[in-house]
């Protein structure tokens, strides 16, 4: 862990015990979702970014069945959301928190398993807590950390949140339709990226274009097809 000048050395060995803990805990989970055969895709972003509304259009994909499960401060009102839309969804509410921990989705996973949600799906989203510096150090043993960057929140934001970006096995820009409109360059988000992490996968997903949610659905579909394994040490 990087030294930070303003933690003391007790405050440090307690950050790298809890880690140490979560990244145990995040290999066991690693072997819940082998047993039940779940592809398993953390979704990270910052608030209001489109992590819901991406997973409600997902909901209308045909052959791609899934879970949810749902992390926020407080309310049910996401998870209420993808009951709706027909999804099983579970909702975590971490109070101050500002991430998800793997001991969190155990607990989680469980309860959708006895729901028997876990028995219809093959895939389970993990809509980490909005935030775009915290869920970076959380392990929860998906396969895939897809991090969400919204058009309206600008095109600097790879850079100034390093460690987010650098979690990324694909980056989905939301809200595409409005990059024109807010000046947004894709272009400085790849070239961005690539000092980071070269060939990460970029998607640009709106509502209003079924297409552009259906190819980032491809991609996922594939990643599981082959066997794709993040590797990323978080």
């Amino acid at each position: 862990m990087p030294n930070n000048p303003n933690l003391s050395q007790k405050s440090i060995q307690i950050v790298e015990k809890i880690l140490s803990q979560n990244d145990k805990k995040a290999n066991e989970l690693r072997e819940k979702y082998a047993h039940d055969k779940l592809y398993t895709i953390n979704l990270m972003s910052s608030p209001g970014s489109g992590k819901t509304t991406l997973l409600e259009n997902l909901a209308g994909m045909k052959d791609f069945r899934f879970c949810v499960i749902e992390g926020d401060l407080q309310t049910n009102r996401d998870a209420d959301r993808l009951e709706q839309k027909g999804i099983k969804a579970h909702q975590i509410l971490t109070g101050e928190a500002c991430h998800l921990e793997a001991a969190m989705i155990e607990r989680a996973y469980e309860a959708l398993k006895t729901r028997g949600a876990l028995a219809d799906a093959e895939y389970l989203f993990i809509e980490n807590v909005g935030n775009l510096v915290c869920p970076a150090s959380y392990d929860l043993g998906a396969h895939l950390n897809i991090v969400l960057l919204s058009t309206p929140e600008g095109d600097d934001k790879v850079l100034k949140y390093p460690s987010m970006f650098l979690c990324a096995d694909a980056v989905v820009i939301s809200k595409a339709d409005l990059c024109e409109v807010f000046g947004f360059s894709i272009e400085r988000v790849r070239a961005d990226l690539d000092t980071l992490k070269s060939k990460v996968p970029i998607f640009l997903t709106s509502t209003k274009d079924a297409k552009s949610i259906e190819k980032f659905k491809e991609f996922i579909v594939d990643s599981r097809s082959a066997g794709y394994h993040s590797r990323h040490s978080f």
